[in-house]
């Protein structure tokens, strides 16, 4: 069994009388890329800015490599080395590679930047990644393909020492290309020994990477299961009604990795 770095115990989120989550139980665990899937409403996303310490959560407990933590703003959940990709990626067209890997975060002084350092830097990361698709770090971003500008926002994350990575749709509006070079990303990221968060609505793309996947329902985690132990079939019955009577799977969440 691989070490728990994030843990969601009992986690519970609404918005004025909408309750978003109830009682969320989710585990990301080191080398591991766990699949959170759901249909729209279901909480996916909730759960995503909840662990980004966007939103608070109301009651439950969340811990990171075993201690209680309060992620009560981005910066909180950033420092213990928790990343997230956005679906729309973040990246600022005007700039190049190394500007947006290292936007906000500029090294040097306030009057000169050491661009020697941060170019250094991204093609470090670039490489410990086995990027092959980026080879000049100065191009800028709005010269780059979709699979390129995902690559980039992942190595990204990658470049702040994380240890928790969430992709929110990574291979969103992708081709067939495209899209193996960034699954083949998402399986490197937890070859490092980093946990990953999937979140897709893409369900052959879960079942190529994910280990495991976690069935978010009307926002309750109704089911986590290894992901060799289900078909798809299954995995849309649970994600369109909260439960698969050919599994017998319980309706709320268990451990059974």
């Amino acid at each position: 069994m691989t070490e728990k770095l994030l843990e969601l115990c009992a986690v519970s989120k609404s918005f004025g009388p909408v309750q978003v989550l109830r009682e969320v139980d989710f585990t990301v665990r080191a080398g591991e890329v766990i699949a959170l899937v759901g249909d729209n409403g279901a909480g996916k996303s909730t759960t995503v800015k909840c662990i980004a310490g966007i939103h608070p959560v109301d009651s439950g407990v969340i811990r990171f490599r075993g201690e209680r933590v309060h992620l009560n703003d981005p910066r909180a959940a950033s420092r213990l080395g928790i990343e997230v990709v956005y679906q729309d990626l973040a990246l600022a067209d005007n700039l190049d590679i190394v500007q947006n890997m290292f936007l906000g975060r500029e090294r040097g002084s306030s009057w000169r930047l050491d661009e020697a350092s941060m170019e250094e830097a991204a093609r470090r990361t670039l490489a410990s990644l086995s990027v092959r698709t980026v080879t000049a770090v100065r191009t800028p971003v709005s010269a780059l393909s979709g699979g390129q500008r995902q690559t980039v926002a992942i190595a990204k994350s990658v470049l702040w020492d994380s240890q928790v990575v969430l992709l929110d749709e990574p291979t969103a509006a992708l081709g067939v290309a495209q899209t193996k070079q960034v699954l083949e990303l998402v399986r490197r990221l937890a070859h490092q020994g980093r946990g990953v968060v999937l979140i897709s609505h893409n369900l052959s793309d879960v079942f190529e990477v994910a280990d495991r996947i976690a069935v978010l329902f009307l926002g309750r985690l109704v089911a986590e299961v290894k992901t060799r132990d289900v078909t798809q079939s299954q995995v849309v019955e649970l994600i369109t009604s909260g439960r698969s009577g050919g599994m017998g799977l319980p309706t709320m969440a268990t451990d059974v990795a």
